[in-house]
């Protein structure tokens, strides 16, 4: 399975088409569906282009997507879109629209409560876990883990061969983690390293612009279409 990460944080001033308003979002997702993902990951934005938690621009982010795919939609929860874990955690539970996941930091304050808080809701949890911070150990003491929806691997290593090392580091560190399916994936230099080590083991990817604003072969990404279909064309099974 191939997940579209739409935008992430970036903006206008990363020199690409990152797509920042709810129809923008939509259009980028439907053109990255109809290349090969199967998943989309997002992060809703106020009018100013700042992440958000906000019910208001969760619900306006997910009906336009829901309008243009047919495919599960996730968000974020990171702690940069609300700081403070109690808000973040008032916030969520506020939602009028709810995604089909949500990405949860587990090396974040009040990553297990908040998590809880979206199980409750019927929302499914991907279980962010970040290399280089606590959040494996974390996750593998947790009582939650086992009702996770699958497991989000993230390597922060930047460099591609030391990506690699790292991804293999983290895989081993988590372990069995319950059980539940681990999506793998990069950033940066390390987002095209890590997604083929990701096909070669058979594990879920993602890629979009969120991840790299590059081509396997260094040129810059024109779209969150490219990069998926880039990625599909690396590994057939890539669309499933």
């Amino acid at each position: 399975m191939v997940q579209v990460c739409l935008n992430g944080t970036r903006g206008a001033a990363d020199g690409a088409k990152v797509p920042l308003t709810p129809e923008a979002m939509a259009e980028s997702a439907a053109e990255a569906v109809a290349a090969g993902a199967a998943d989309v990951h997002v992060h809703p934005r106020t009018p100013c282009g700042r992440d958000s938690v906000s019910p208001r621009v969760v619900a306006a982010t997910l009906d336009a997507i829901r309008a243009r795919v047919a495919v599960p939609v996730g968000v974020t929860t990171g702690a940069w879109a609300e700081p403070d874990p109690a808000q973040r955690l008032a916030r969520v539970r506020d939602w009028t629209v709810l995604p089909d996941h949500a990405s949860v930091n587990w090396h974040e304050p009040g990553a297990e409560e908040l998590a809880a808080a979206l199980m409750e809701r019927g929302v499914g949890v991907e279980a962010g876990i970040w290399s280089g911070t606590d959040g494996a150990a974390r996750f593998a003491a947790s009582a939650l883990g086992p009702r996770v929806l699958r497991v989000l691997a993230e390597v922060t290593d930047t460099a591609g061969r030391t990506a690699v090392a790292t991804a293999r580091a983290l895989l081993a560190e988590l372990g069995p983690a319950f059980g539940r399916p681990v999506l793998l994936h990069g950033e940066d230099g390390g987002a095209w390293p890590v997604l083929r080590l990701a096909q070669r083991l058979g594990l879920a990817t993602r890629i979009g612009l969120e991840d790299t604003l590059h081509l396997p072969d260094g040129q810059r990404a024109l779209s969150n279409a490219q990069l998926v279909a880039q990625a599909v064309s690396r590994h057939p099974s890539g669309r499933g």
